[in-house]
């Protein structure tokens, strides 16, 4: 049986009028950063137990199932600060 012929492949050549941006480095993050999500995250979590707890009489008891959605905001703003950690 006949041998296929071998090709040679071309080599890439990036185009010269395109230059990559230049990339900046991040500094890395503050170390309130990660006190201030896990105070977020422990607070929401305090909110929801207390309210599961006193079966809606508190932490606020004039909002009444606003206080999951204040106890959820908090988790979700804690999990959105640790996202800029570095």
């Amino acid at each position: 049986m006949p041998k296929s012929r071998v090709r040679k492949k071309t080599v890439y050549v990036p185009p010269t009028d395109v230059r990559p941006s230049p990339t900046r480095k991040r500094k890395p993050s503050s170390r309130a950063l990660p006190i201030v999500a896990l105070a977020l995250l422990l607070a929401g979590v305090a909110w929801l137990v207390v309210y599961y707890l006193s079966q809606g009489a508190y932490p606020v008891k004039s909002i009444s199932a606003g206080n999951l959605a204040v106890g959820f905001g908090m988790l979700v703003a804690g999990l959105g600060v640790l996202t800029q950690w570095r």
